[in-house]
């Protein structure tokens, strides 16, 4: 498995933007936009992907924000996935691991990060802020901060 971000492997935005689309739902043609201003060097908030050989098995993205009505709370890390069968192998820490230092190294912090998810993102450093409201959802999201 190798560890790469998109600056690193632009020639798999397409692949990375459908992959990313399979697993969410968000249009490809959103995922693309955010991926060619990280690539462009337009922003800072990256995408970072985990490959075994030429396949996605997991990546995450950082974005301004994740349909969230909180848009002081940014950037956002967003669309954290692993495949299920690599799941449990330290891959979803390290991808988190990475966008956190990385994003430190040019001075941006905090980071944040909604989920429903309640004991899985403590492990890797990340506190529980507050409930914010989903963009078009009835019910409230835990949102989570990492300084």
């Amino acid at each position: 498995m190798t560890y790469e971000t998109l600056r690193q492997k632009p020639e798999i935005k397409e692949e990375a933007a459908e992959w990313f689309h399979d697993k969410w739902g968000v249009p490809k043609d959103a995922y693309l936009q955010c991926m060619e201003t990280y690539i462009n060097k337009e922003t800072e908030y990256g995408w970072y992907l985990c490959l075994e050989g030429h396949r996605i098995i997991g990546g995450l993205g950082v974005i301004e924000n994740d349909f969230h009505d909180r848009k002081d709370l940014t950037p956002n890390l967003c669309a954290l996935y692993v495949e299920k069968e690599f799941r449990c192998q330290g891959i979803a820490g390290r991808l988190l691991d990475t966008a956190v230092k990385e994003l430190k190294s040019k001075g941006i912090t905090p980071v944040y990060l909604i989920t429903d998810h309640a004991s899985f993102y403590e492990r890797y450093g990340w506190e529980f802020l507050c409930m914010v409201q989903g963009d078009g959802d009835p019910d409230m999201i835990r949102m989570y901060i990492h300084r």
